[in-house]
């Protein structure tokens, strides 16, 4: 009886500190592949024979879906992507006025990169990320997109982000 009594306060004292043993699937998470982490992880090897999930970015692109048969043609920039970033994105971060952000590095006023400048196309992995899976951008208190509206940012991404199916400008 002895014997069982120091392991059983060990645990009583475990669980009164709040501190349980359990199965971690996010950062710091023991892996041998990128499957076996959350989204948006990657298992990263620190040392041979070490490695565990950890958050980097660029985040891996995601398998999205393009929706059901009846979904519509694919959305394009012009047409459908280009207002929902102006909306949600571009004003005072992430457009030619940066100041929200601070990030010169790239703007989602812009569908593809120039002058070292990444655009939305270049980004579309981690706008999926960022803005449909996390949806954590953008920040509380600036207008963020609706479902609809994420579902035509992650067929837009599946659909391999065209520009303009019409010809307009970019």
């Amino acid at each position: 009886m002895r014997s069982l009594l120091k392991p059983l306060m060990l645990v009583s004292a475990l669980a009164s500190s709040g501190c349980f043993i359990s199965e971690n699937t996010g950062p710091g998470h023991p892996c041998s592949d990128d499957s076996e982490c959350p989204t948006s992880y990657r298992c990263v090897t620190a040392s041979p024979g070490n490695a565990s999930c950890e958050v980097v970015y660029p985040p891996l692109p995601q398998e999205a879906d393009s929706g059901t048969p009846d979904a519509g043609p694919v959305p394009t920039w012009c047409r459908d992507i280009r207002p929902i970033l102006a909306a949600s994105c571009v004003a005072s971060c992430h457009g030619a006025d940066t100041s929200g952000s601070h990030r010169t590095d790239f703007r989602l006023d812009q569908y593809e990169a120039s002058g070292g400048v990444l655009g939305a196309r270049d980004l579309a992995a981690r706008i999926k990320v960022r803005a449909v899976d996390q949806q954590s951008m953008p920040p509380a208190g600036n207008p963020a997109p609706s479902a609809e509206q994420r579902e035509l940012l992650t067929r837009w991404i599946a659909g391999g982000t065209p520009s303009c199916s019409d010809g307009g400008t970019q």
